[in-house]
């Protein structure tokens, strides 16, 4: 099953691709917005900033800094996204909202800008982590644990976050699991 993404207001909807060949035009509506649109069966050309969660587990090159799995969401699949060197700012996907980590839910406890993970690497070679909240409405929890306004906290890879009530357990880039 393969899902497109209405242009409009970010529904998605699935659909069998088997069913048809490449170079296939197809039409859509929405069923939320009523927007119709269409698509080409074939390659995608969206670029890899916009697929995070099923690019992910492919290395081109780039450094390994660990990833974030986000384990409870309305979408109810899986999301795999990737950690970058420097701040990761992570928060609820939303159009005109730029995040670094953009979460696929509909979880109106989780803020657009809800929290940041900085990723570096110490002295030995070794990759740190920090969380704190950004201001959030409704906290950032580490291991059940609220994080204060101004608390900047080093986490290791297994640490469960709740942002809301969408959790999300860090994987370190030295952790194979």
């Amino acid at each position: 099953m393969k899902r497109v993404r209405c242009p409009k207001c970010d529904n998605y909807i699935q659909f069998d691709e088997t069913k048809y060949e490449e170079g296939q035009s197809l039409v859509f509506v929405c069923d939320q917005c009523k927007k119709q649109f269409g698509i080409r069966i074939g390659k995608s050309k969206l670029n890899a900033a916009n697929r995070r969660e099923e690019v992910v587990d492919e290395t081109d090159g780039l450094q390994d800094y660990g990833n974030i799995v986000v384990v409870e969401n309305v979408f109810a699949f899986k999301q795999v996204l990737p950690l970058k060197e420097g701040d990761n700012v992570i928060g609820r996907r939303s159009k005109g909202t730029e995040v670094d980590i953009p979460i696929e839910s509909n979880d109106p406890s989780l803020d657009r800008r809800h929290c940041i993970i900085h990723v570096k690497r110490n002295k030995q070679g070794e990759v740190v982590y920090t969380l704190r909240d950004n201001d959030s409405v409704t906290g950032t929890f580490l291991m059940n644990e609220l994080l204060g306004p101004k608390d900047r906290v080093r986490i290791e890879g297994g640490a469960i976050i709740t942002l809301g009530a969408t959790t999300l357990i860090l994987r370190s880039a030295e952790s194979d699991s």
